[in-house]
């Protein structure tokens, strides 16, 4: 099990806050550092454009699997994802993952006047950014005639070489799991149980078997929105950072109480390693742990020194 860092883009990050962030999990040997690719949510704060903070994350790391989680594709069309994706990956010898997705946040559409479509047809949408995005990345000129995207012998060059990995983020059983069996190497899903994952999981299961794919040759990994620290005042911390992000006041300790009820993954290293332990045990191998504390490294700290260690055999 490998564990890596979730940061939200749209929630006042700064180019400081990034740089800090990728060093420091850079220096510390995390697996991978992954970001929304939001323009806000909620409220207008600093929000970095995502590709070009991955551009930073290609010249600031040696080691670190980076990408979005996810980008929708409402926002840019295929070509442009598909020649950004494809130069960040050659300028980061292949460590950049392709995360997209169908979109989800109206309001931001609204905000920014980005049409919104049906979901019928941001699915319809992603599965011909799906198939152009591959198409562009294959050596020779592309010739594509879908519905929404058209391209006529287009040349996407400088090729990538591998292709980036496609990951796609979402639990949709009839559409978004086919589409990871058809394409994907990585699946995400965000803040699963392990009788949910194992149900998710069963599904996709049947979809690669309708397809003649095994799935062990699909990663599994997960968005983690959870409230952990390795101290009562951490912990006090994040649980007030992610009532503000809900928008509730009250007692911290009663909300964490609530969602651990609810389901959410509450407490110090030893919830965190049981919690990792069983859901190992189901195929997920890689957790992105939302990173709330963007100035400060104790909690990083925590995961790769205290965590990663107890859990890296699993």
């Amino acid at each position: 099990m490998d564990i890596g860092l979730m940061v939200e883009g749209q929630n006042g990050l700064t180019w400081e806050r990034w740089r800090h962030i990728l060093r420091l999990a850079e220096r510390l040997q995390i697996a991978s550092v992954f970001r929304s690719d939001h323009y806000m949510i909620r409220t207008f704060q600093d929000s970095l454009e995502a590709y070009l903070s991955f551009v930073m994350a290609a010249e600031e790391t040696t080691s670190l699997r980076f990408g979005p989680l996810v980008t929708p594709m409402t926002f840019r069309s295929p070509v442009d994802v598909g020649r950004m994706a494809g130069q960040i990956s050659l300028l980061s010898e292949g460590r950049f993952v392709m995360g997209l997705g169908a979109g989800w946040h109206e309001p931001e559409h609204i905000a920014y006047g980005i049409p919104f479509h049906t979901l019928k047809e941001r699915m319809d949408r992603l599965e011909e950014t799906l198939e152009l995005v591959q198409a562009l990345w294959r050596p020779g000129p592309t010739t594509y005639a879908g519905r929404y995207y058209q391209v006529q012998e287009a040349e996407c060059l400088p090729k990538p070489n591998p292709a980036p990995p496609i990951l796609i983020g979402g639990t949709g059983e009839k559409r978004t799991l086919r589409m990871v069996a058809q394409h994907a190497v990585e699946w995400n899903s965000v803040n699963l149980g392990p009788e949910a994952f194992a149900q998710k999981l069963s599904v996709l299961e049947r979809h690669c078997a309708d397809l003649g794919r095994d799935p062990a040759t699909i990663k599994k990994s997960m968005m983690l929105f959870a409230i952990v620290a390795p101290t009562p005042e951490l912990l006090d911390r994040v649980t007030s950072i992610v009532m503000g992000l809900r928008g509730v006041d009250g007692d911290p300790a009663a909300f964490r109480a609530a969602s651990k009820e609810q389901g959410m993954l509450v407490g110090g290293t030893d919830e965190m390693v049981d919690w990792l332990g069983s859901m190992a045990a189901l195929g997920l191998s890689e957790v992105q742990v939302q990173h709330f504390l963007y100035d400060e490294d104790d909690i990083p700290t925590w995961l790769a020194q205290d965590v990663q260690p107890q859990v890296a055999a699993l």
